[in-house]
């Protein structure tokens, strides 16, 4: 096992090594319970990491990582006047969708 990755929180480590999974890439995080010993701990060592079970998949891993971390994002004017950018497919002023 290799570790791939060292996550913010557990809910991103374990949304990361279930996609992960999902594409193949046996994946597991690692050091999930380790938040109650920040204090004892430095809380640089408590956040949780995703591990890759084969060595020979963590390039792919490390690849699907950078791209997740590079998705695009958008940046649109809807038909009410307002900026909606980031993730965001639907306007939050009026509720109309991203024009395709």
């Amino acid at each position: 096992m290799q570790r791939l990755a060292q996550a913010p929180n557990l809910a991103i480590a374990t949304l990361w090594a279930d996609l992960l999974r999902q594409d193949g890439i046996e994946a597991s995080v690692q050091r999930q319970y380790l938040g109650s010993a920040a204090g004892e701990l430095p809380p640089d060592q408590c956040l949780p990491e995703v591990w890759i079970h084969h060595a020979n998949q963590l390039a792919r891993a490390q690849q699907w990582l950078a791209d997740l971390g590079n998705t695009p994002q958008h940046r649109w004017y809807c038909t009410c006047g307002e900026l909606v950018e980031g993730g965001f497919e639907q306007c939050w002023r009026c509720g109309a969708w991203m024009p395709r």
